[in-house]
């Protein structure tokens, strides 16, 4: 393998390819990367064995080839070079690399031992603009439980609908629920692009692994990526216990968690006694003041007055001290006094992205439904913490 190719290029596949990577004794070829021509492009490879990324750098090819190397050697290399040429040489199960007055030769392994990466070759299910699917997946990934007890729920669980697709995550201790309307979509000229045959005739539920989503949404959040579009489209594409996101200058492929996703909408309340609105920034500088005196047990009062329209966040640690902070809100209900875990308050507000969220509930001992005001769009729920 002979191949010229410029710095910057290699560097921005090398960050999008080695993060999946760690540190495998059993395995070591799963420490490497695959470097292999392709269609007059360089494609570098990784795999952990549940993930794998593809990514292609443009360059000049002058011999075809292949080789497996040290991926974090690799990558700490061409960091570090300037931004220029680089040539790349295999011979004898051995990379050599020459940038300007830079030279390296890196031990590697026979590409022919580098795990399979499946190649789906189906049609695409649909296509989504990688903007609106990085902040739906981003709204939601971090709420998977890590569990092997029940991986069912250490995913990111996908319906797509005839008119919609859903995306939720759960812990048990709270969920988040994110809903790309394809109406909606359509008419900003963004998220749904398309659907093979039209949506109406998609029924599909599947989960996908977290470690697969937090990849996807942190390549998709890349900047300046090769061959990336202001507009750019991903396709989704399943086969069999596998799913292909397929962004033209990378590919994410994952297998997916089999098992039935616990049925989540029935413990969202339909109808909430309780309703307090008020400012998402006030809630949120509220609950990080009353935390510093929450102590180890990270619990924080919410008391939710709706004679004075005024929300009272309160914690208090003999060990530390206490702490009161009052909120105007605009509340419907009954006065209620609900103690919460505030770190699960601050992941939902601080993916909501409006002015004002909505707080609903029923009682002290019943879920907390948080949404933001003006869209139907995002649900986030939470569990208090009983006394």
């Amino acid at each position: 393998m002979q191949i010229i190719c410029l710095q910057e290029n290699l560097k921005q596949a090398l960050n999008i390819t080695e993060r999946i990577i760690g540190k495998n004794l059993t395995l070591p070829i799963l420490n490497n990367l695959l470097l292999a021509t392709e269609n007059n492009r360089l494609r570098i490879s990784s795999t952990n064995l549940e993930i794998g990324i593809n990514c292609w750098v443009p360059g000049k090819i002058e011999k075809d080839g292949s080789i497996t190397v040290p991926a974090k050697l690799l990558s700490g290399f061409i960091g570090n070079l300037p931004n220029k040429k680089i040539e790349l040489k295999t011979k004898d199960s051995q990379l050599y690399l020459g940038c300007e007055n830079f030279k390296a030769v890196l031990r590697g392994i026979d590409a022919k031992d580098f795990p399979i990466i499946p190649k789906i070759k189906n049609s695409p299910l649909i296509k989504i603009k990688s903007e609106v699917l990085k902040t739906a997946l981003a709204q939601v990934a971090e709420m998977a439980a890590i569990s092997e007890v029940r991986p069912e729920i250490s995913g990111v669980f996908v319906k797509i609908e005839k008119d919609l697709i859903k995306f939720a995550a759960t812990d048990s201790f709270r969920l988040a629920e994110k809903i790309i309307y394809q109406n909606k979509l359509v008419s900003a000229r963004a998220g749904l692009v398309s659907a093979k045959d039209g949506l109406e005739s998609l029924n599909h539920s599947l989960i996908i692994p977290q470690r697969t989503i937090l990849e996807l949404v942190r390549i998709l959040g890349e900047k300046d990526l090769l061959g990336a579009k202001e507009d750019q489209e991903v396709e989704v594409i399943l086969g069999g216990n596998q799913i292909l996101f397929d962004l033209g200058y990378s590919q994410v492929v994952s297998r997916l968690i089999e098992g039935q996703y616990p049925d989540y909408q029935q413990i969202i309340p339909k109808n909430l006694e309780i309703q307090a609105t008020l400012n998402r920034n006030e809630l949120i500088n509220g609950i990080k003041i009353a935390s510093l005196f929450s102590g180890k047990v990270n619990n924080i009062k919410l008391s939710i007055q709706p004679k004075k329209s005024l929300i009272e966040i309160s914690a208090k640690d003999t060990d530390i001290g206490e702490n009161k902070s009052q909120l105007n809100a605009k509340i419907e209900g009954k006065e209620v006094e609900i103690t919460f875990n505030y770190r699960y308050l601050l992941d939902g507000l601080n993916n909501i992205f409006s002015d004002k969220v909505i707080l609903g509930l029923n009682s002290a001992s019943n879920p907390v439904v948080i949404k933001p005001v003006g869209d139907t769009s995002y649900t986030y729920l939470v569990m208090p913490i009983k006394a």
